[in-house]
């Protein structure tokens, strides 16, 4: 289903760890919004386009997405009239948060609304929302930093290559202009894009390594965006009936009675039972299709044959058993589980790259000064990505066939990874890319629509619950973060 599609991936792109326009940490939320729902969360309730990355929206709001992306650390009060002289409205244990970085999310919170057509709160109370958000945000920063966690230069690259390309930009340079056009510092603008990338850190390093799901959840969630009764259990029985005519004699059906019993006698005991139901069988075909009666969702069967089977064997036998038709023999021919899927079509990259291992004998900036190096040498010809992997690249799993690492699906790699390959076109070569698995230089052979196997749309579906999951477990640790933290109030926000 395209919806199914959509929505997946749209899901899975979050984990890229750069929404456009900090919207992991500022979409706005009202009383009146939860009774509404954004136009972002309608479209994933019934079919739309197929998807894209994460902030999909942002990806075809050009120029104005840009200036939402970055009006958190813009100063939009400024914009909007006379200039106030800027103040304390709370402090964070020792960080304090000003008025004008709540008029600043107040400006963005209301021009998205505009934006998206929703309704905000009274402005005293979207005031008080804001100042909220930054003390969460604020807290969680500080966490992030104690935990030792950072983002280098070239993460924020990348972060703001990934705004340029959903907003349609050619480049960042580009961004750069437009969001200084806006009237906001291009230190502000990338102060702010790395501290949501520090938070997606925080997120996948606390949050992610403990959520499961299992395969009954993954079943849930196909039926429920597809309408495919998958992971429901089928049943196909065959059948011999021994009528009971209406208004028979006691004597009549005691006869019958007999009669089912001994034809379920002779099945248990291991005789034809299509040969029996040739022969007894009193349903609509008289047997000769040996009584079988396909393989359909147990649903479908009547309940008395559903609860009469439960348990039994494949090639068990069981009855008679009355119904208001008579006595009906069953045999269990065979059990299995749904997994009849609708197609899927996805996009893949065929990529490849070298590993380089940050450890004792190999320094983060050397792995990358070495990268950096492969890079211009393979640009200039003097080699090949494929005979450099083989050479010197560390992941034993793709090094001796150059690097190659196959057609992988989105959501397949850690972000970093995943940021960085969809920034590229085919043929082109990234920058060295930090991961929590070393430095990599990554090549995009190209890409395809492939129609997904049954197996790889589960897969998709369990990447989609992870990220669903991730964000509700992520939403209570953070209110866990903003308890622990010490929060003065000064003046309020206006």
């Amino acid at each position: 289903m395209a919806f199914w599609l959509s929505a997946a991936l749209l899901a899975i792109g979050i984990g890229v760890a750069l929404p456009v326009a900090a919207q992991a940490q500022d979409k706005t939320t009202s009383s009146a919004a939860k009774k509404k729902p954004v136009r972002a969360k309608k479209q994933a309730a019934k079919p739309a386009a197929a998807p894209a990355r994460p902030a999909a929206s942002a990806a075809s709001a050009a120029a104005p997405a840009v200036a939402a992306a970055a009006s958190a650390a813009a100063p939009a009060a400024a914009r909007q009239g006379p200039r106030e002289a800027d103040y304390i409205v709370a402090v964070v244990n020792t960080e304090p948060v000003t008025n004008n970085e709540v008029r600043a999310r107040v400006a963005r919170a209301e021009r998205e609304a505009r934006e998206r057509n929703i309704p905000l709160p009274p402005i005293d109370e979207l005031r008080k929302m804001m100042l909220e958000r930054l003390i969460s945000e604020r807290a969680q920063l500080q966490y992030a930093r104690e935990q030792g966690l950072k983002v280098d230069d070239a993460a924020l690259t990348q972060a703001e290559l990934s705004i340029a390309r959903q907003n349609e930009l050619p480049s960042v340079e580009e961004l750069h202009r437009r969001v200084q056009a806006e009237g906001i510092t291009l230190k502000d603008f990338r102060d702010d894009v790395r501290n949501q990338v520090l938070l997606a850190k925080l997120r996948e390093r606390e949050i992610e390594p403990k959520i499961q799901i299992s395969n009954a959840d993954v079943d849930a969630y196909i039926r429920e965006q597809t309408g495919a009764r998958v992971g429901e259990q089928q049943l196909n029985l065959a059948m011999i009936l021994v009528g009971v005519p209406e208004r028979s004699t006691p004597e009549e059906e005691a006869r019958l009675k007999a009669r089912a019993d001994e034809v379920a006698r002779r099945a248990k005991a291991g005789e034809d039972f299509a040969k029996l139901a040739t022969e007894y069988s009193d349903a609509n075909n008289r047997g000769r299709d040996g009584g079988v009666l396909g393989l359909r969702l147990a649903d479908q069967y009547p309940e008395l044959f559903v609860q009469s089977t439960r348990g039994v064997r494949v090639g068990g036998v069981v009855g008679p058993v009355k119904s208001g038709a008579g006595y009906h023999i069953l045999k269990v021919l065979e059990r299995k589980q749904n997994n009849d899927l609708p197609e899927v079509k996805i996009r893949q990259t065929h990529v490849r790259h070298i590993l380089l291992k940050v450890g004792p004998s190999q320094s983060e900036r050397v792995a990358r000064d070495r990268l950096a190096d492969f890079k211009r040498r393979i640009l200039a010809g003097q080699a090949t990505f494929d005979d450099l992997a083989r050479k010197n690249s560390q992941d034993d799993g793709s090094a001796s066939d150059g690097g190659d690492m196959g057609w992988a699906n989105p959501g397949q790699f850690v972000p970093e990874f995943e940021q960085a390959m969809n920034n590229l076109d085919p043929g082109q070569i990234s920058d060295p890319v930090t991961t929590r698995f070393g430095v990599h230089l990554i090549q995009v052979e190209g890409r395809r629509e492939k129609v997904l196997t049954p197996d790889e749309q589960r897969q998709l579906a369990r990447n989609v619950l992870r990220e669903k999951k991730a964000q509700e477990a992520f939403e209570t640790w953070a209110k866990e973060v903003r308890g622990r933290a010490y929060v003065e109030y000064r003046d309020p926000p206006r």
